[in-house]
């Protein structure tokens, strides 16, 4: 604990009857206690730096914050002081003392780096609670950005502690896992080191069914096949433009104004687009997709519209 030289300027918190500690205060005011101050123990106690006044009240906007001026005997031990001889010099509006004691610009906690911020501490920007360092963030001590939880060094979780992305759940150290303590990705379940597992503690990948029966596949091996990115090309568009030479004749029936405008917008539905996929293959890609393990026209039909 250090012995220092009076005057000492600094700044208190005060609750919003100006009371402190079972003290009451008025402001202004000059207040003096027969004690030798210690901190913690005995005095009235502030902080030299203003943000420091918040490790030890909430971020309250109805509570009050005033400059100060030590007169007496004070110490000091670490970011707080003890005085037996305080006077409480003016009020600092709420407004200005966000504007203090945040880098950052917009923010309505305090002690932030980063900009647009509610909670304190943060040095990202637009979070939702304390202490993050990402951007987004929903909680506390996120290091990621998109997180709702806590502790999150991945990004876009919903959960604690994951240190991989998209995963709602707690201590997923994979991506996009459903549950908690999954090392590998996108499991649904818990304590999983392998990937695409639906159960609890599994270390290999499972086979998957494939138009209702097994394959042979497990899912990442499907998602690496030539037939999953063919139809990964699918491109689903709400809507299109045709020309009234490409109409049918129901179609223009339904759609007269094709006179005046020379076509029609059709909406399209996910079938259409799988149709019109379908049309622009060769009959080698064609081929790649009949051969999908169990191929079955009927429910690939019933599924994408295509009469394959």
């Amino acid at each position: 604990m250090e012995q220092l030289t009076a005057p000492v300027k600094g700044f208190k918190v005060f609750n919003p009857d100006w009371a402190c500690r079972d003290k009451q205060y008025t402001c202004p005011g000059e207040f003096k206690e027969d004690v030798k101050p210690m901190t913690c123990s005995a005095g009235m106690h502030f902080c030299p730096d203003l943000k420091d006044c918040f490790e030890y009240y909430q971020n309250n906007p109805n509570n009050h914050c005033a400059e100060v001026i030590a007169l007496g005997e004070v110490v000091q031990d670490g970011n707080k002081c003890a005085t037996n001889h305080l006077q409480i010099i003016h009020e600092i509006p709420w407004d200005e003392v966000l504007k203090r004691v945040n880098q950052g610009k917009g923010c309505t906690g305090i002690c932030n780096t980063g900009d647009l911020n509610t909670g304190n501490w943060n040095t990202g920007d637009r979070n939702t609670g304390d202490w993050n360092t990402g951007d987004w963030n929903t909680g506390d001590r996120n290091t990621g950005n998109w997180n709702t939880g806590n502790w999150n060094t991945g990004n876009r979780n919903t959960g604690n502690r994951n240190t991989g992305d998209w995963n709602t759940g707690d201590l997923n150290t994979g991506n996009r896992n459903t549950g908690d303590w999954n090392t590998g990705d996108r499991n649904t379940g818990d304590w999983n080191s392998a990937s695409f597992s639906n159960g609890v503690f599994c270390t290999e990948e499972p086979e998957i069914l494939i138009f209702n029966k097994p394959s042979g596949m497990t899912f990442r091996q499907w998602r690496d096949s030539t037939a999953c990115h063919l139809l990964n090309q699918i491109q689903f568009m709400p809507n299109v433009w045709v020309w009234d030479g490409y109409m049918t004749v129901e179609e223009k029936e339904a759609h007269p104004e094709y006179k005046t405008t020379g076509g029609f917008l059709k909406v399209l539905d996910t079938s259409d687009c799988c149709v019109r996929w379908w049309k622009n293959l060769d009959e080698y890609q064609r081929r790649i997709i009949r051969s999908i393990p169990n191929f079955d026209a009927a429910i690939f039909k019933q599924i994408t519209g295509i009469d394959a």
